[in-house]
């Protein structure tokens, strides 16, 4: 799938919630948000789309296992294991699964409660 044809929903994507922290309570300020990590799994062929953004929603990602292409600024960059990227308030991507393994993230962002 190229840059051009950017999906239009997300499939072949499974997610875990593995941990949140309620922020309220530990940082001024931070009231109705939460810290959360997750395990991601995208399927071979499967997306994480459509494009969306990070707006109030930054976040780290950490790739486990097989190969995720992270398209955006009309650059698709493939992240193996061991490598991630920042999702932070200029972030306007979507993902995909062009491997032909299951592709494992673990994803940590601070979400609204």
């Amino acid at each position: 799938m190229s840059e051009e044809e950017s999906p239009t929903e997300t499939r072949g994507v499974s997610t875990e919630l593995l941990a949140t922290v309620d922020l309220g309570p530990e940082l001024e300020g931070m009231a109705g948000r939460q810290l959360r990590m997750r395990l991601v799994t995208i399927e071979p062929g499967g997306v994480l789309g459509p494009v969306h953004d990070h707006t109030g929603r930054p976040g780290t990602v950490y790739v486990l296992q097989g190969t995720i292409t992270d398209h955006r600024d009309g650059v698709a960059t493939v992240y193996g294991p061991g490598v991630g990227w920042p999702e932070d308030h200029t972030t306007l991507h979507w993902l995909e699964n062009a491997g032909t393994v299951p592709a494992v993230e673990i994803s940590v962002d601070i979400v609204s409660t």
